[in-house]
């Protein structure tokens, strides 16, 4: 089935066609793509384990405008905190794009996660490669990737939102999807 589009661009009225069925399958290889992205970066770290975080946190974020928060996880146990967190978050939300589960959830985790990585790399890169950087790019996937709902297709999201329990529980829709 094609989906005629039409909105407004730069104050004219655009109209383009959409099939359906094309985008359902482009969310699925984007959800794909980022979740493997995710997963294996999560994995590198675990099998290289002991993961420090310190050199991030402590020394490439100091003097960024993040700095005062992300600074505060730089010792202790809200470094050791950090050190299992990231490996584990980054393998959740990987798992969780990949098979279609809580993808608004692991979505939203993963953008929350390049916005550190956006800031903290531009700011102490100076910016070297302009304000357009992979992080900002996967910041804008991520985000994508939670509007559009893509874990309800090809996903267990689909399966989930279907269930007693969320119908019973109507925000938990907010974290499938």
């Amino acid at each position: 089935m094609v989906t005629n589009i039409r909105t407004q661009l730069l104050g004219r009225d655009v109209s383009f066609p959409v099939e359906e069925s094309r985008f359902a399958y482009w969310l699925v290889l984007l959800r794909l793509i980022v979740g493997w992205w995710f997963l294996h970066a999560g994995l590198d770290k675990f099998l290289a384990w002991p993961f420090d975080a310190s050199w991030f946190v402590g020394g490439a974020a100091a003097q960024t405008s993040l700095g005062p928060v992300v600074t505060l996880f730089s010792d202790g146990i809200l470094l050791s905190f950090t050190n299992v967190m990231v490996p584990l978050g980054q393998t959740l939300i990987g798992l969780g794009l990949i098979v279609g589960a809580l993808t608004r959830l692991a979505a939203f985790f993963g953008a929350f996660l390049m916005t550190f990585f956006y800031f903290i790399n531009g700011e102490t890169g100076g910016w070297a490669h302009g304000v357009i950087t992979g992080d900002l790019l996967g910041l804008l996937i991520f985000a994508m990737i939670a509007t559009l709902g893509a874990g309800r297709v090809l996903g267990v999201d689909a399966y989930l939102a279907k269930t007693s329990f969320v119908r019973d529980h109507p925000r938990l829709r907010y974290f499938i999807g």
